[in-house]
């Protein structure tokens, strides 16, 4: 049946998925947080404890070795970094969530870049290191792990030769060393976008480069010889 054109089905399939109808209560935020004077700065206040206590969560979760006026130290801080990523990004609430729930994503973003940089802030980030490996020096192993081996050895390859050392150093520190790609860019003034994009490109060379050896590495984590 051919639909006419101007009916309501035209119109929805035009604008897109409607955001949800808001729930009491996210609907009592959006409508305090939009106001002025005395009641917005009791809702920015009311926000900003909440987002306190996840980040002090988050904090607790993944610095729960450092010091606890550290550790509040940086919990206050991603509050309030996080709430002004809220307070900036209110008209991208759309109610898919409750409101709290949207908003204490951004305390435990917040808390966990933190953390993880206060973490790695006096540990050395080493880059272009004269040796690394990616097969552990077990001696020789039995026969059922020769596969794997092969595919070390052949990633190990593609990782010195087909790389650039800029991709080098970025698949070896995030992949193999472990850095956190927020501290990464901060070590080398860029930006995650740009180091996902350069982990990317890495990647599609590797594959690359196993390929033009005549190896796959299949979902389940076996090489097939494509020889």
């Amino acid at each position: 049946m051919t639909q006419r054109a101007g009916t309501d089905v035209d119109v929805a399939a035009q604008t897109g998925p409607q955001p949800a109808e808001l729930d009491e209560d996210s609907a009592r935020w959006m409508s305090s947080l939009r106001s002025t004077g005395a009641r917005r700065d009791q809702a920015v206040a009311d926000l900003h404890a909440l987002l306190l206590r996840a980040a002090r969560f988050e904090a607790g979760r993944r610095a729960g070795g450092m010091p606890a006026a550290d550790r509040d130290d940086l919990a206050m801080q991603a509050a309030d970094d996080a709430l002004m990523q809220v307070l900036g990004k209110l008209d991208t609430f759309e109610g898919r969530s409750r409101f709290t729930t949207w908003a204490y994503k951004f305390a435990i973003y917040e808390a966990g870049v933190k953390a993880r940089r206060r973490i790695w802030q006096d540990r050395e980030v080493t880059l272009e290191a004269e040796s690394w490996s990616l097969i552990p020096d077990t001696g020789s192993g039995p026969a059922a792990e020769a596969e794997g081996r092969e595919l070390l050895h052949a990633l190990e390859d593609g990782i010195r030769t087909a790389l650039t050392p800029h991709q080098r150093n970025v698949l070896v520190a995030l992949a193999v060393t472990g850095v956190p790609i927020d501290v990464l860019s901060d070590r080398l003034g860029t930006t995650r976008g740009a180091l996902y994009k350069t982990l990317h490109d890495a990647r599609r060379k590797l594959r690359g480069h196993l390929g033009d050896q005549g190896l796959a590495v299949l979902a389940d984590g076996y090489v097939k010889e494509t020889r």
